[in-house]
């Protein structure tokens, strides 16, 4: 469905008009976080061999994907953008016709020696949405909302693949995992005005409703890898 965001708008409008603001509330409650195990398999790494590294993420709306990555320790960027399709399309309002290839996806950067990529992983499939949603998260549906992670290495491959099938056997979640590990070929940065959006419109409905408490989630759940000030994406001079 394309821009569904803006049918959300209009969705909010018309559940206030019918029961006032407790019957949107409830009509678009955001996804609630699941308490997982961390990954039994996680990227080696110590304190010598420590580096900068990368890691791309597609969970639904990339507002609060970006917002909630931008508040864990160790990440010194997290950039909404665009996955799985081609260069020329790369574009929010092509991209929201859900027939680019394309995700909406977060660039992810951050030092292992602070935050692995299995951790990062369980913030995903924990906070961040919901990994039993096929091409939609919310009120958003589409193939460019869907649920995909973007390995950079083999490694991180073989950690994201065997996280989903640990998660699986566990049965953490009520419906089977519909998460994909994709080929990863590029990442492009969303228009500017996508990025930093939910510490900039922290009161606007859709991101009060479906994201600031996946925030909150983060900080309850994660306390040891949740920061209060967020790292945010500055403007190219």
């Amino acid at each position: 469905m394309a821009c569904s965001r803006r049918i959300f708008f209009r969705l909010i409008g018309a559940a206030s008009l019918a029961g006032g603001a407790s019957a949107w509330r409830i009509a678009f409650a955001s996804e609630a976080a699941v308490v997982i195990a961390p990954p039994a398999l996680d990227e080696p790494v110590s304190a010598a061999t420590a580096h900068e590294e990368t890691a791309v993420f597609a969970g639904g709306c990339f507002w609060g994907v970006q917002g909630v990555f931008q508040h864990v320790r160790g990440v010194s960027k997290a950039v909404s953008g665009y996955a799985g399709g081609e260069r020329d399309t790369a574009h929010y309002e092509t991209v929201s016709g859900g027939e680019t290839g394309h995700a909406e996806a977060v660039q992810v950067t951050f030092d292992p020696a602070r935050v692995t990529y299995g951790q990062l992983l369980q913030v995903y499939f924990s906070v961040i949405h919901d990994p039993t949603e096929l091409n939609r998260q919310g009120p958003d549906s589409g193939t460019q909302y869907r649920s995909a992670v973007f390995p950079m290495t083999d490694m991180q491959r073989r950690v994201a693949q065997g996280y989903i099938a640990q998660l699986e056997k566990a049965h953490a979640f009520r419906a089977p995992i519909v998460t994909k590990t994709e080929t990863f070929k590029a990442f492009y940065p969303a228009e500017f005005y996508h990025q930093n959006y939910l510490t900039l419109h922290p009161n606007s409905a859709y991101i009060a409703l479906n994201d600031m408490p996946k925030v909150a989630n983060l900080k309850r759940l994660f306390p040891n890898l949740y920061r209060d000030k967020p790292v945010l994406v500055e403007a190219a001079r």
